[in-house]
């Protein structure tokens, strides 16, 4: 199972929200390229990294910290957060990511996702970011009215090389992930899932894996990680457990 610990950036600085909420985040001392020196330095692969900037603006606002990072370390990262078009999702692409997250304008724009697998084979994610079964869009201020299994029935053909579930109501309360939900998912995805929010220990980590889903690709660490809850040298030996 692939771990992947997470940089969430805004103001150039590593942040973690509550639910996505910009009201309720923590600033970190340390850099986004200096935290990803320190997931490098413990051996992990892949990464995952937000611009919340970006969500706020629709614009690629921290490329040159993806530029950097993936330069320096070349580190696996699939990078999300206000991709809304096939430049932005080139500029990323140019700069060597692995994989491009696309959420709400591939929610509110099915064609849009569409076409973007189309055109850029295996880059694509998709991000569905769901609330009591419902999908959330714009930054998560939007409840979209759409089922998450009804709008991924739709879209199962399109082509999306990786999928990204998280629940909102778990994502940054550390209270652990919605495994039975995500396993649902899971079972009605084309492509692999990557569990997203709420992750509390190491234990989690231990159940996403006991689990046995073969379409579920890996996990992400994030608030847990930046608060001590796992320590990185705890969370490395689970990459080849």
């Amino acid at each position: 199972m692939k771990i992947f610990p997470a940089i969430d950036i805004k103001d150039k600085k590593c942040v973690r929200l509550v639910k996505g909420d910009f009201d309720n985040k923590t600033e970190y001392d340390m850099s986004p390229v200096e935290q990803a020196e320190k997931y490098k330095e413990h051996g992990f692969e892949n990464l995952h990294v937000v611009d919340l900037d970006g969500a706020l603006t629709g614009e690629t606002v921290n490329i040159d910290i993806i530029e950097k990072i993936v330069s320096k370390f070349d580190l696996k990262i699939e990078i999300g957060g206000g991709i809304r078009n096939f430049e932005s999702i080139q500029k990323y692409i140019d700069t060597g990511v692995e994989k491009v997250i696309l959420g709400s304008a591939a929610i509110k724009d099915k064609n849009f996702l569409k076409k973007a697998c189309q055109k850029f084979p295996e880059k694509i994610a998709l991000g569905l970011d769901a609330k009591d079964g419902y999908l959330s869009v714009s930054g998560w201020k939007e409840n979209s009215n759409l089922k998450t299994l009804d709008f991924l029935k739709d879209v199962n053909d399109y082509g999306a090389s990786r999928l990204i579930y998280t629940d909102i109501n778990r994502d940054g309360m550390k209270l652990s992930p919605n495994f039975d939900e995500t396993e649902n998912v899971a079972n009605n995805s084309n492509c692999p899932i990557i569990i997203s929010g709420g992750v509390s220990s190491i234990n989690d980590i231990r159940k996403a894996r006991e689990i046995g889903n073969k379409n579920i690709e890996g996990i992400i660490i994030g608030k847990a990680i930046y608060d001590g809850d796992i320590k990185l040298e705890e969370l490395a030996k689970e990459i080849y457990a």
